[in-house]
């Protein structure tokens, strides 16, 4: 069975949806609030955060209120105008007229939780390009009344976030363009792009992949792009590239990030094969810088994954101070495995990769590279880890000079964010899928046990405090207005002082 988190992320891992202004230093990412437009889930308006609460059935506490959603939740919490944004499944229909499986959007007050309305999407097919029970895995985009996002059958939906007025209880599409019908995308086992909005274009990743059901795999696609950009208010296509190509190792479950390169506005997009590839944010064309997050002699074995060392990106990339951060992974099915965590200057041009396999930045040979540091690969010793780090579901969170990493085997770690020095690791004894949160000298993260852990934000190791929220937290959280909203499969919570 086949399960992704967008990293948001985890799968975004995995990954916060974001909208753009003309000026990027007063864009504020629409999923995550007080969070700058670059996937980093740093929180800067929030001088305080509340760190004693719990979901524990009989035992909450600063529980303010939870809601119901479906069976398995990935996409958001989404915090705009008042209203969160949500996407589930339909495990437990809002609407006893439309059951069975499907993708579904749901919306609630951010004050109250009432259920506003929802929005479900019929599923595409098989589980080869819509995996069954997984829903709407796409974080929203808000921007004024609408929103944008990838439902589970490949389409790029553009939604009114006051809902149908006429029909209560239900969402108002402005318009959808279907990429499995207009593109011939075949998305591989679930399109999950969280879209980006830069000025008056939409980007997203179209999730074009392989078909693993059939033996051996077959790439249906070839001529798809793997990369688009829409009109936001007509939702005409605009753009689109295929720079993967057939190169794509098996499916692209990631999104975009916008990078200011010294006032010249790039798209920066995880490729299915492995290559960061940044693109003008204004008039996007050809690739105007591209980089390889593997060694180059590494391979990916489509029968042997949980072993192969090359790897493709879950976790969404996050710009800091001109360059991006990004951690390399795989499908959560595959288990653990060699990882590499890249740090890369925005500002270059080409192909900017390291000169074969040397990740020394000071290196001669890579005067031209892009590379800042590297931190990963295989360790030369046996001990106790084949490896530095291992594969990310998550995205890599900068603060204050400091970068943390939550690698999906659950160690976590705390790197110098210019050079890549490790500086302290915590195993946290079980799995997370959930991107690093910093807010007000604390870091919170989810774990597959049901904790939110709560570190010290600092240069020196500290002990954390566990808080029990009764599921897996796959998500980062979000804090809004002093108020913390947790996503787990089943319930969205809502803590905050009494």
């Amino acid at each position: 069975m086949f399960r992704i988190a967008l990293l948001s992320s985890v799968l975004g891992g995995l990954n916060p949806a974001l909208t753009i202004g003309a000026n990027e230093n007063d864009a504020v990412n629409a999923g995550t609030s007080g969070v700058k437009a670059s996937n980093n889930f740093v929180n800067t308006t929030e001088s305080e955060v509340l760190s004693d609460f719990s979901a524990e059935e009989g035992s909450e506490k600063n529980l303010l209120w939870k809601a119901k959603l479906g069976r398995t939740s990935y996409g958001g919490p989404v915090v705009a105008g008042g209203r969160i944004f949500i996407g589930t499944n339909n495990a437990s229909p809002r609407d006893p007229a439309l059951d069975g499986d499907r993708g579904v959007v749901m919306c609630f007050d951010q004050k109250t939780g009432e259920f506003l309305w929802q929005h479900t999407h019929e599923k595409l097919g098989g589980a080869e390009m819509d995996y069954p029970e997984q829903g709407v895995v796409s974080n929203l985009a808000v921007e004024g009344d609408y929103a944008w996002y990838v439902s589970n059958r490949c389409e790029l939906v553009c939604l009114d976030v006051r809902g149908d007025t006429v029909n209560k209880g239900k969402g108002r599409v402005v318009w959808s363009y279907d990429m499995v019908k207009e593109l011939k995308v075949f998305p591989c086992q679930l399109a999950v792009s969280s879209p980006l909005v830069v000025g008056d274009l939409v980007f997203a990743v179209t999730g074009n992949g392989w078909n693993i059901a059939t033996n051996p795999w077959t790439f249906p696609a070839p001529e798809a792009p793997s990369f688009v950009a829409f009109n936001k208010k007509t939702g005409e296509l605009v753009w689109k590239d295929s720079s993967p190509g057939k190169e794509v190792m098996e499916g692209q479950w990631t999104s975009p990030v916008y990078a200011d390169n010294n006032g010249k506005p790039l798209v920066i997009f995880p490729g299915g094969d492995g290559w960061l590839y940044a693109f003008d944010a204004v008039k996007p064309g050809k690739p105007v810088w591209k980089f390889f997050c593997n060694p180059k002699n590494s391979v990916y074995d489509h029968y042997n994954k949980r072993k192969s060392d090359r790897c493709y990106f879950i976790a969404a990339p996050v710009v800091h101070d001109n360059k991006v951060f990004i951690g390399v992974g795989t499908n959560p099915e595959d288990g653990s495995g060699v990882g590499h965590v890249w740090c890369i200057d925005v500002t270059k041009q080409g192909d900017v990769s390291p000169v074969g396999d040397n990740f020394d930045p000071k290196a001669p040979e890579n005067k031209d590279s892009a590379l800042v540091w590297h931190y990963g690969g295989k360790l030369p010793k046996k001990g106790q880890r084949e490896y530095q780090v291992g594969r990310l579901l998550s995205n890599v969170t900068v603060a204050d000079g400091l970068a943390y990493v939550a690698e999906q085997e659950g160690y976590f770690h705390c790197l110098d964010a210019n050079t890549g020095e490790m500086l302290w690791m915590h195993d946290m004894l079980t799995s997370t899928w959930a991107t690093p949160y910093v807010i007000a000298g604390k870091v919170f993260v989810g774990t597959e046990d049901g904790d939110l852990l709560v570190f010290d934000h600092g240069r020196e190791a500290s002990e954390p405090e566990a808080l029990y929220m009764g599921s897996a937290v796959k998500k980062g959280i979000n804090v809004t207005d002093g108020i913390i909203y947790v996503l787990t499969d089943s319930f969205l919570y809502a803590f905050g002082k009494k």
